[in-house]
């Protein structure tokens, strides 16, 4: 018998686009999916082609960026399909962050959406959790939170972020019936990542990156990070001397944004 955690509610940020829309699909088949993203007509979509397949799908429209927007999705979502038992915290923007044209504003959003946006739902999810003892919290990040790289100064650091307080979960729940998975993607082909002018080595299909995850997420996995040849050469920058280090880093194309 498939335990709650395989067959709970799950509940997916940034689900109208990318990963977390193709996610939503592949676990919409065997659970109820709660949608959420700023676009509520791609959610609405979504969800009705979710339904059609035999599932069961609600969107919840709402900006991860903003605190009381994602408690309010998550106590309508827990009214409407039941307890979540799993949180896809997917939600993420990027954009160049040029150093002679920073501008603290637009840090500071990336690092809501991308970062807070996540802790805001863990911290609406977890205490259900824990009264309940099962659950697991996913979190989407990226190879970027390996180390930083170029002209993504914000979006690096708030990966950076992401992975370390998901990594501190994982070891401060232990035992707690909550599990925790953090995803580290390289280059995932994505509107985000097409409209990127920069090169994309190992690029990989949306679909492929899904499959991982949900995989992942059926196994239990405490981390997952692909494709390999890019995830061995993060892990391996990371005990690079750091002349070397920023001397490779600093080969990527550096064209900027039109």
């Amino acid at each position: 018998m498939a335990s709650p955690e395989e067959t709970g509610v799950a509940l997916i940020t940034g689900a109208s686009s990318g990963i977390g829309e193709a996610l939503a699909r592949r676990l919409g088949a065997a659970r109820p999916v709660g949608l959420v993203a700023r676009r509520a007509e791609r959610l609405d979509a979504l969800a009705g082609e979710i339904r059609r397949r035999g599932g069961r799908a609600v969107p919840f429209p709402c900006d991860v960026g903003e605190r009381e927007e994602v408690h309010r999705a998550v106590v309508e979502c827990e009214g409407t399909l039941g307890p979540v038992d799993l949180l896809v915290a997917n939600a993420g923007t990027s954009e160049n962050t040029l150093p002679a044209s920073l501008n603290a504003a637009r840090v500071e959003r990336i690092l809501r959406v991308n970062f807070l946006g996540a802790v805001y739902c863990v911290e609406a999810v977890l205490p259900g959790m824990l009264e309940r003892d099962r659950g697991r919290l996913v979190a989407v990040s990226s190879l970027a939170g390996y180390g930083g790289l170029p002209l993504t100064a914000a979006y690096s650091a708030s990966k950076g972020a992401m992975t370390n307080f998901f990594e501190s979960l994982r070891i401060d729940l232990r035992g707690s019936g909550v599990g925790v998975t953090v995803v580290s993607p390289g280059y995932v082909r994505t509107a985000m990542t097409e409209g990127s002018p920069h090169s994309k080595p190992f690029l990989i299909e949306v679909e492929d990156a899904a499959e991982r995850i949900e995989r992942a997420i059926g196994e239990g996995k405490g981390s997952v990070a692909f494709p390999w040849p890019l995830a061995a050469f993060a892990w391996l920058a990371r005990i690079f001397p750091r002349s070397l280090y920023d001397r490779l880093a600093g080969g990527v194309d550096r064209r900027k944004e039109g």
